[in-house]
């Protein structure tokens, strides 16, 4: 089965290997600095899905070299991603995120930036920085959406309702930049059926790019209270491949698709356990794509 991966666009794209480096610039969250809330999302880790990103305590060039020193043995071309990633990369003043994103975007060895963030923190302001740096170098813009179902939406705490994300994606649209949107896949009390449909929505709703998560329970966070509790089962190894099997089947080829799973901390994985050895599940999934 065919899909469009990550490593093909950006060979298409860059003409070469490129990687992501993973930062750190010290943000929050609308969701924990009592905005919305203060807890998170319902799975969120204490480093706000930024658990390989480089210390906040680096600058974002020094991030960018100590980033670089622990990749240097998979890549040979020296052309990288900045990948703002911890936390909301969209919520801070004006003035600090221009200063951070054009510390990345003029760095020589940086070929485009990838902003994660929520469909909510994108004010005219912000679009406008983003539209700017657009110019510079390639943005991808990463979209946390998760779901489209709105039980699920209000367990896991996401804070917003689907046409806050359909406006983002208009908006970020207008300005040519790349949308990636995250979907989580084995969400509590979710069907199949129901994965099918958000990933689906999302295709259809004028995307760039998808990112297709395993949920994974952290410690520390109330995702696993529950779990702990027996509300809900994570998705065992052979369910994980028919409903990916299933998702790629549904994906336009137009679609770039950047992540078929996704790898939670070791030290911090309660499940599902099978999740940790990232070789054999990434080797699986593309031998039940083949087949």
């Amino acid at each position: 089965m065919k899909y469009y991966s990550l490593n093909n666009y950006l060979r298409d794209t860059f003409g070469e290997k490129v990687y992501k480096l993973s930062l750190n610039a010290g943000f929050t969250c609308p969701n924990r600095d009592g905005t919305i809330d203060t807890r998170g999302c319902i799975f969120c880790s204490k480093g706000g899905s930024g658990d390989f990103a480089e210390s906040s305590a680096l600058s974002i060039t020094q991030q960018i070299e100590e980033g670089k020193k622990r990749v240097s043995s998979k890549i040979k071309s020296g052309k990288y991603i900045a990948y703002f990633q911890a936390f909301t990369n969209t919520y801070a003043p004006i003035d600090t995120l221009k200063e951070k994103f054009y510390e990345a975007i003029t760095h020589k060895d940086i070929v485009a930036l990838s902003i994660a963030t929520r469909p909510d923190c994108l004010p005219n302001e912000v679009l406008s920085l983003i539209d700017e740096l657009n110019k510079i170098k390639p943005v991808f813009v990463e979209l946390g959406l998760q779901t489209i179902h709105e039980k699920s939406a209000e367990y896991i705490r996401r804070g917003y309702s689907l046409d806050v994300y359909d406006k983002a994606v208009r908006e970020l649209k207008k300005i040519g930049v790349n949308i990636v949107v995250h979907v989580i896949l084995g969400l509590p009390n979710e069907t199949k059926d129901d994965m099918l449909e958000t990933v689906k929505y999302v295709c259809q709703s004028g995307i760039n790019g998808i990112k297709l998560q395993l949920l994974h329970v952290l410690k520390n966070t109330d995702l696993e209270k529950d779990y702990t509790a027996e509300k809900f089962k994570t998705l065992e190894f052979d369910e994980y491949l028919d409903i990916i099997k299933s998702c790629v089947e549904i994906i336009p080829e137009n679609i770039v698709i950047h992540r078929l799973t996704g790898d939670g901390a070791k030290k911090d994985l309660i499940a599902p356990l099978w999740s940790a050895d990232k070789k054999k599940v990434i080797n699986a999934i593309n031998k039940a794509l083949s087949d």
